[in-house]
């Protein structure tokens, strides 16, 4: 089982999140990526389910035409872990390599 974060380590890990929030009433993080169409997004998307599928942790997410909108929790944790910091980073790195910020 993975160590939840204490509150002052998520806001530093946040620090280094371009884009990435707390989600309000809940412990877990946020990022909305705008692509410029749907086939860049899904191809975002498509990118990071192999990345979290390697590392057996899943996002919660949701895509209209080219916007997702990303939530990241471990549930068996209750909150926010080194996991869930680990796939922010990935899926920053891929919207960087698709020329999104």
């Amino acid at each position: 089982m993975s160590q939840r974060l204490s509150a002052e380590a998520r806001k530093s890990a946040l620090a280094g999140l371009s884009g990435w929030t707390e989600v309000e009433g809940r412990e877990a993080i946020a990022k909305t990526f705008v692509f410029r169409d749907f086939n860049e997004a899904f191809g975002f998307m498509s990118r990071s389910a192999l990345v979290a599928e390697k590392h057996d942790h899943h996002p919660e997410w949701r895509n209209v035409y080219k916007t997702v909108e990303v939530v990241l929790a471990t549930h068996d944790a209750a909150g926010v872990t080194a996991k869930d910091i680990e796939l922010a980073k990935a899926m920053n790195a891929i919207a960087t390599a698709l020329g999104v910020a």
